[in-house]
């Protein structure tokens, strides 16, 4: 159901754009403007109150997310919910954390857009590992001993054991999983499993670019030691991790910082 009290723009479409990794500063300035614009806003939970405040005041919010495995809206509701409003005219901005393009339904959003024949548009956002090595004060890649960096995401598999690491190529790696599931020290094993050093150093950074942020450092042998941190969260594991110094630059955020190396047999 609609639900407005003025005419709409005469040609609807949808912007399938990411919000960041939390912090409103780290929003892109086409994002601004297409929240600022839009008539209704579909959002996913982890979008910050911040942000969906940069929204026009006339734009109506709707929460279309999952958490703790709650999912409000079922995925095929949410296409016919943005194919609906931008058929009626509106202006429609489906904002996900991070790059929608990266870990998230994009790809079978456009499609169903693309069925509808309806308008649409991808404003790209800050991806939360890119955040993640910001507050770890380290670089993704380098060309010493990080010339390939992989993305995987842990909470798409039924355990950690499942989640596919890479073997170590020969130019090094750097290896960023997004919400990692199961335990640490199960993550771990399946990282020796597949030749990679105990003493190789990895970070593990909760609510990236947020107040609550956290950073712990640690390394694969010892990362079983490390508490379970907050969601969102991303583990950082490669020799360029080695460098973290946990700094925020973007608006000095004051945070926690652990390091959990310990000797490992």
């Amino acid at each position: 159901m609609i639900e407005r009290n003025y005419k709409p723009n005469r040609c609807g479409k949808v912007f399938l754009a990411g919000a960041g990794p939390g912090d409103p500063e780290l929003l892109t300035v086409r994002a601004m403007r297409v929240l600022a614009s839009a008539d209704f806003v579909l959002h996913d939970a982890l979008v910050s109150a911040e942000i969906l405040a940069m929204a026009s005041p006339h734009a109506v919010l709707e929460d279309v997310g999952k958490r703790c495995g709650e999912r409000a809206m079922r995925q095929e509701q949410i296409h016919a919910r943005m194919i609906e409003l931008a058929r009626a005219g509106f202006s429609v901005v489906r904002l996900q954390g991070g790059d929608p393009m990266i870990f998230g339904r994009t790809g079978e959003e456009i499609a169903a857009l693309v069925h509808a024949n309806v308008a649409w548009e991808i404003v790209p956002g800050i991806t939360a590992s890119s955040a993640a090595a910001a507050a770890a004060g380290i670089s993704l890649t380098n060309r010493r001993d990080a010339g390939q960096l992989t993305f995987l995401a842990g909470h798409r598999a039924s355990d950690a054991a499942a989640v596919e690491i890479p073997a170590v190529p020969a130019g090094g790696a750097t290896v960023a999983i997004y919400m990692p599931s199961g335990s640490y020290a199960e993550i771990a094993q399946n990282f020796l499993k597949r030749g990679w050093r105990r003493e190789t150093p990895c970070v593990i950074v909760s609510e990236a670019s947020t107040p609550h942020q956290r950073v712990v450092k640690s390394t694969i042998g010892s990362l079983g030691e490390c508490e379970r941190l907050p969601a969102p969260a991303i583990l950082i594991v490669g020799e360029t991790a080695r460098l973290s110094f946990a700094v925020s630059p973007q608006n000095e955020i004051k945070t926690e910082v652990r390091e959990i190396i310990t000797s490992a047999p």
